[in-house]
Protein backbone atom coordinates (compact mmCIF):
# COMPACT_ATOMS: atom_id res chain seq x y z
CA UNK A 1 0.00 0.00 0.00
CA UNK A 2 2.86 2.36 1.20
CA UNK A 3 4.39 1.62 -2.41
CA UNK A 4 1.18 2.41 -4.54
CA UNK A 5 1.00 5.62 -2.15
CA UNK A 6 4.72 6.72 -3.11
CA UNK A 7 4.19 5.63 -7.02
CA UNK A 8 1.04 7.81 -6.81
CA UNK A 9 2.56 10.93 -4.98
CA UNK A 10 5.62 11.13 -6.77
CA UNK A 11 5.23 9.46 -10.41
CA UNK A 12 1.32 10.19 -11.30
CA UNK A 13 0.25 13.60 -8.94
CA UNK A 14 3.39 16.11 -10.43
CA UNK A 15 2.25 15.44 -14.61
CA UNK A 16 -1.28 15.56 -13.61
CA UNK A 17 -1.41 18.91 -11.72
CA UNK A 18 1.02 20.62 -14.19
CA UNK A 19 -1.00 19.41 -16.60
CA UNK A 20 -4.09 20.91 -15.16
CA UNK A 21 -2.17 23.88 -14.33
CA UNK A 22 -1.36 24.30 -18.48
CA UNK A 23 -4.96 23.71 -19.35
CA UNK A 24 -6.27 26.85 -16.78
CA UNK A 25 -3.73 29.09 -18.97
CA UNK A 26 -4.66 27.66 -22.12
CA UNK A 27 -8.19 28.31 -21.27
CA UNK A 28 -7.07 31.65 -19.49
CA UNK A 29 -5.33 32.78 -22.89
CA UNK A 30 -7.84 32.04 -25.21
CA UNK A 31 -11.10 33.63 -23.24
CA UNK A 32 -9.09 36.52 -22.52
CA UNK A 33 -7.43 37.13 -25.30
CA UNK A 34 -10.49 36.38 -27.24
CA UNK A 35 -8.09 33.63 -29.56
CA UNK A 36 -10.28 32.77 -32.48
CA UNK A 37 -11.03 29.31 -32.59
CA UNK A 38 -9.00 28.91 -35.92
CA UNK A 39 -6.00 29.95 -34.67
CA UNK A 40 -6.27 28.50 -31.21
CA UNK A 41 -9.74 26.42 -29.99
CA UNK A 42 -10.27 26.11 -26.15
CA UNK A 43 -9.39 23.01 -24.15
CA UNK A 44 -13.21 22.63 -23.88
CA UNK A 45 -13.59 23.15 -27.48
CA UNK A 46 -10.77 20.21 -27.97
CA UNK A 47 -12.33 18.05 -25.84
CA UNK A 48 -15.87 18.53 -27.14
CA UNK A 49 -13.94 17.63 -30.70
CA UNK A 50 -12.76 14.30 -28.75
CA UNK A 51 -15.92 13.18 -27.47
CA UNK A 52 -17.41 13.86 -30.80
CA UNK A 53 -14.64 11.91 -33.01
CA UNK A 54 -14.10 9.42 -30.37
CA UNK A 55 -14.62 6.43 -32.58
CA UNK A 56 -12.68 8.11 -35.61
CA UNK A 57 -9.97 8.78 -33.37
CA UNK A 58 -9.80 5.30 -32.08
CA UNK A 59 -9.91 3.56 -35.32
CA UNK A 60 -7.08 5.96 -36.66
CA UNK A 61 -5.08 5.16 -33.97
CA UNK A 62 -5.73 1.73 -33.89
CA UNK A 63 -4.30 1.55 -37.58
CA UNK A 64 -1.42 3.51 -36.73
CA UNK A 65 -0.81 1.62 -33.80
CA UNK A 66 -0.78 -1.27 -35.36
CA UNK A 67 1.80 0.07 -38.15
CA UNK A 68 3.97 1.46 -35.45
CA UNK A 69 4.17 -1.53 -33.32
CA UNK A 70 4.60 -3.93 -36.45
CA UNK A 71 7.65 -1.31 -37.47
CA UNK A 72 9.02 -1.78 -33.65
CA UNK A 73 9.02 -4.85 -33.96
CA UNK A 74 10.55 -5.50 -36.92
CA UNK A 75 13.58 -2.50 -36.32
CA UNK A 76 14.08 -4.50 -32.71
CA UNK A 77 14.66 -8.30 -34.65
CA UNK A 78 16.54 -6.10 -37.83
CA UNK A 79 18.74 -4.00 -35.57
CA UNK A 80 19.79 -6.61 -33.12
CA UNK A 81 20.58 -8.71 -36.11
CA UNK A 82 23.08 -5.89 -37.73
CA UNK A 83 24.64 -5.59 -34.22
CA UNK A 84 25.13 -8.59 -34.14
CA UNK A 85 27.05 -8.74 -37.82
CA UNK A 86 29.16 -5.16 -36.44
CA UNK A 87 30.10 -6.57 -33.44
CA UNK A 88 31.81 -9.40 -35.14
CA UNK A 89 33.73 -7.97 -37.48
CA UNK A 90 35.27 -4.55 -37.50
CA UNK A 91 35.65 -4.13 -41.15
CA UNK A 92 31.66 -4.83 -41.45
CA UNK A 93 30.88 -2.51 -38.89
CA UNK A 94 33.07 0.16 -39.69
CA UNK A 95 32.22 0.03 -43.28
CA UNK A 96 28.41 -0.37 -42.21
CA UNK A 97 28.18 1.71 -39.78
CA UNK A 98 27.90 5.21 -41.52
CA UNK A 99 25.38 3.67 -43.75
CA UNK A 100 23.12 3.38 -40.47
CA UNK A 101 23.82 6.33 -39.25
CA UNK A 102 22.75 7.93 -43.15
CA UNK A 103 19.58 6.11 -42.48
CA UNK A 104 18.84 7.98 -39.26
CA UNK A 105 19.79 11.50 -40.83
CA UNK A 106 18.02 11.61 -43.35
CA UNK A 107 14.43 13.47 -43.25
CA UNK A 108 11.58 10.87 -43.32
CA UNK A 109 9.79 13.36 -45.54
CA UNK A 110 12.57 12.39 -47.86
CA UNK A 111 12.33 8.79 -47.71
CA UNK A 112 8.72 8.23 -47.44
CA UNK A 113 8.04 9.14 -51.48
CA UNK A 114 10.54 6.99 -52.62
CA UNK A 115 9.02 4.26 -50.13
CA UNK A 116 5.63 5.11 -52.05
CA UNK A 117 7.25 4.83 -55.49
CA UNK A 118 8.73 1.29 -54.56
CA UNK A 119 6.44 -0.31 -52.47
CA UNK A 120 2.79 1.71 -53.69
CA UNK A 121 0.54 3.45 -51.36
CA UNK A 122 -0.99 1.04 -48.25
CA UNK A 123 -0.46 -0.07 -44.39
CA UNK A 124 2.58 -1.91 -45.26
CA UNK A 125 4.30 0.67 -46.83
CA UNK A 126 3.43 2.85 -43.67
CA UNK A 127 5.02 -0.20 -41.53
CA UNK A 128 8.27 -0.11 -43.76
CA UNK A 129 8.00 4.10 -42.58
CA UNK A 130 8.04 3.47 -39.36
CA UNK A 131 10.67 0.29 -39.05
CA UNK A 132 13.00 2.56 -40.88
CA UNK A 133 12.95 5.28 -38.60
CA UNK A 134 13.38 2.86 -35.07
CA UNK A 135 16.25 1.15 -36.53
CA UNK A 136 19.29 3.14 -35.78
CA UNK A 137 18.75 3.23 -32.14
CA UNK A 138 18.89 -0.42 -31.77
CA UNK A 139 21.99 -0.39 -33.89
CA UNK A 140 23.83 2.32 -32.14
CA UNK A 141 22.83 0.57 -28.57
CA UNK A 142 22.79 -2.60 -29.45
CA UNK A 143 26.35 -2.53 -31.12
CA UNK A 144 27.46 -0.38 -28.04
CA UNK A 145 26.72 -3.02 -25.63
CA UNK A 146 28.06 -5.93 -27.54
CA UNK A 147 31.06 -4.31 -27.70
CA UNK A 148 31.45 -3.31 -23.89
CA UNK A 149 32.39 -6.26 -22.45
CA UNK A 150 34.80 -6.84 -18.97
CA UNK A 151 37.53 -7.84 -21.07
CA UNK A 152 38.49 -10.06 -17.87
CA UNK A 153 35.49 -12.21 -18.36
CA UNK A 154 36.63 -12.51 -22.35
CA UNK A 155 39.83 -13.62 -21.45
CA UNK A 156 37.91 -16.05 -19.65
CA UNK A 157 35.81 -17.58 -22.34
CA UNK A 158 38.96 -17.50 -24.91
CA UNK A 159 41.42 -19.79 -21.77
CA UNK A 160 38.65 -22.17 -21.76
CA UNK A 161 38.32 -22.06 -26.00
CA UNK A 162 34.88 -20.71 -26.27
CA UNK A 163 33.78 -20.71 -29.46
CA UNK A 164 32.59 -17.12 -31.24
CA UNK A 165 29.34 -18.20 -31.26
CA UNK A 166 29.22 -18.77 -27.50
CA UNK A 167 31.22 -16.05 -26.87
CA UNK A 168 28.39 -13.76 -28.87
CA UNK A 169 25.53 -15.59 -27.24
CA UNK A 170 26.92 -16.41 -23.41
CA UNK A 171 29.06 -12.83 -22.78
CA UNK A 172 28.23 -10.40 -25.48
CA UNK A 173 24.68 -11.15 -25.04
CA UNK A 174 23.64 -10.66 -22.06
CA UNK A 175 25.83 -7.58 -21.36
CA UNK A 176 23.79 -6.12 -24.23
CA UNK A 177 20.74 -6.46 -22.54
CA UNK A 178 20.19 -3.07 -21.01
CA UNK A 179 21.66 -1.14 -24.00
CA UNK A 180 19.11 -2.95 -26.14
CA UNK A 181 16.20 -2.00 -23.92
CA UNK A 182 17.67 1.54 -23.77
CA UNK A 183 17.80 1.19 -27.51
CA UNK A 184 13.89 -0.30 -27.37
CA UNK A 185 13.03 3.15 -25.81
CA UNK A 186 14.06 5.40 -28.24
CA UNK A 187 13.01 3.10 -30.88
CA UNK A 188 9.56 2.83 -30.17
CA UNK A 189 8.62 6.86 -30.26
CA UNK A 190 10.35 6.88 -33.32
CA UNK A 191 8.38 4.30 -34.91
CA UNK A 192 5.06 6.05 -34.18
CA UNK A 193 6.32 9.28 -35.48
CA UNK A 194 7.09 7.25 -38.34
CA UNK A 195 3.81 5.83 -38.78
CA UNK A 196 2.21 8.91 -38.51
CA UNK A 197 4.54 10.98 -40.75
CA UNK A 198 4.47 7.95 -43.25
CA UNK A 199 0.34 8.25 -43.68
CA UNK A 200 1.14 11.21 -45.09
CA UNK A 201 1.74 9.75 -47.79
CA UNK A 202 1.12 6.07 -48.44
CA UNK A 203 -1.76 6.44 -45.11
CA UNK A 204 -4.61 7.49 -47.65
CA UNK A 205 -7.78 5.63 -47.69
CA UNK A 206 -11.69 5.53 -47.50
CA UNK A 207 -12.42 2.96 -44.97
CA UNK A 208 -8.83 2.45 -43.22
CA UNK A 209 -6.53 5.50 -42.10
CA UNK A 210 -4.51 6.66 -39.57
CA UNK A 211 -4.04 10.05 -37.28
CA UNK A 212 -1.19 11.07 -39.93
CA UNK A 213 -4.51 11.03 -42.10
CA UNK A 214 -6.47 13.03 -39.97
CA UNK A 215 -4.23 15.66 -38.64
CA UNK A 216 -3.12 16.10 -42.60
CA UNK A 217 -7.36 15.97 -43.42
CA UNK A 218 -8.32 18.67 -40.62
CA UNK A 219 -5.08 20.96 -41.41
CA UNK A 220 -6.56 21.30 -44.68
CA UNK A 221 -9.62 22.13 -43.30
CA UNK A 222 -9.01 24.85 -40.48
CA UNK A 223 -11.05 22.34 -38.39
CA UNK A 224 -8.52 22.99 -35.59
CA UNK A 225 -10.10 21.53 -32.59
CA UNK A 226 -10.13 18.29 -34.37
CA UNK A 227 -6.87 18.58 -35.55
CA UNK A 228 -5.87 19.46 -31.49
CA UNK A 229 -7.98 16.18 -30.88
CA UNK A 230 -5.82 14.02 -33.38
CA UNK A 231 -2.21 15.13 -31.95
CA UNK A 232 -4.26 14.58 -28.54
CA UNK A 233 -4.70 11.25 -29.93
CA UNK A 234 -1.31 11.02 -31.62
CA UNK A 235 0.20 11.96 -28.42
CA UNK A 236 -1.68 9.24 -25.95
CA UNK A 237 -0.54 6.83 -28.60
CA UNK A 238 3.55 7.02 -28.43
CA UNK A 239 2.80 7.49 -24.34
CA UNK A 240 1.05 3.99 -24.67
CA UNK A 241 3.74 2.32 -26.59
CA UNK A 242 6.36 3.83 -24.40
CA UNK A 243 4.56 3.00 -21.39
CA UNK A 244 4.01 -0.79 -22.68
CA UNK A 245 8.08 -0.97 -23.84
CA UNK A 246 9.50 0.35 -20.72
CA UNK A 247 7.09 -1.91 -18.69
CA UNK A 248 8.39 -4.72 -20.97
CA UNK A 249 12.71 -3.88 -20.59
CA UNK A 250 11.61 -3.06 -16.78
CA UNK A 251 10.23 -6.74 -16.23
CA UNK A 252 13.06 -8.40 -18.68
CA UNK A 253 15.98 -6.43 -16.87
CA UNK A 254 14.53 -7.40 -12.96
CA UNK A 255 13.76 -11.41 -13.91
CA UNK A 256 17.36 -11.08 -15.74
CA UNK A 257 19.50 -9.43 -12.65
CA UNK A 258 17.60 -11.03 -9.35
CA UNK A 259 17.47 -14.74 -11.40
CA UNK A 260 19.95 -16.72 -9.85
CA UNK A 261 23.35 -17.77 -12.17
CA UNK A 262 22.03 -21.52 -12.51
CA UNK A 263 18.52 -19.88 -14.49
CA UNK A 264 21.10 -17.80 -16.51
CA UNK A 265 22.51 -20.62 -18.23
Amino acid sequence: MKRWRLWLQDVVLPPAVLLLVLLLVWHAAVEVGRIKPILLPGPLAVAEAVVRNFGKLARAAAFSGSAAGLGFLISLLAGTLIAFAFSQSKWLRCSGYPYALFVQTVPIVAIAPLIVHWCGRGWHSVVLTASILGLFPIISNGTSGLLSVDPDLLDLFRLNNASRWQVLWKLRFPSAVPALCAGAKTSCGLTVVGSIVGEYFVGYGSRSYGLGYLILFTTDQLRMAELFAAVLASTLLAVLMFSAVSLATTAILQRWYDAPIEHRR
